[in-house]
């Protein structure tokens, strides 16, 4: 019996046999020779990192609304965790947040980030800017946060990455 060309279904298999399309883009882009395997940082940014404490945090866009959006979301967290303010105490901590916030939105960055964390009846405040500003800090910054009773503030710039931190240490009573 002679053999056939088509199978036995007679389907004809097609030649030559279709082989899948490459890939649109390479997983991973070629290595120089010898390179060692892994992730390759591009570029650090300025983190804040608090351990062994209660900490909150909010990603807030470059808005005329965020420095009352930040202090709103403070007092809202420190209600949450148990600390009944008086209505001074409340204000004080609110217009220190919006102090820190609008300074850190001068800096011209698409976000700022607030961070907030208590430990022993005192709050952190503190704020990124992730950009680098035009102009250095002026003490006038300062001067204002101390003049809400803050315990301690301060503010710092990361040399690789160019953003500012900013913030202030308040006590919450006891």
């Amino acid at each position: 019996m002679a053999a056939s060309l088509d199978g036995e279904d007679g389907h004809r298999p097609d030649y030559p046999p279709k082989t899948p399309p490459p890939p649109k883009k390479p997983v991973e882009p070629p290595r120089p020779e010898g390179a060692a395997p892994g992730p390759v940082l591009v570029r650090a940014r300025l983190v804040a990192r608090i351990a062994n404490r209660r900490a909150a945090n909010w990603m807030l866009e470059n808005a005329p609304w965020t420095p009352g959006k930040a202090g709103r979301h403070v007092i809202g967290k420190l209600a949450e965790w148990g600390y009944r303010l008086d209505s001074d105490r409340e204000a004080n901590i609110t217009a220190v947040t919006a102090l820190l916030a609008r300074a850190a939105l001068t800096d011209g960055g698409r976000r700022i980030s607030l961070h907030l964390a208590d430990q022993d009846h005192q709050a952190l405040i503190l704020v990124l800017s992730h950009q680098s500003g035009h102009a250095p800090e002026g003490e006038d910054l300062l001067r204002e946060v101390t003049a809400l009773g803050v315990v301690s503030c301060g503010t710092d710039t990361d040399q690789e990455d160019g953003g500012r931190r900013r913030w202030a240490l308040t006590d919450l009573g006891g």
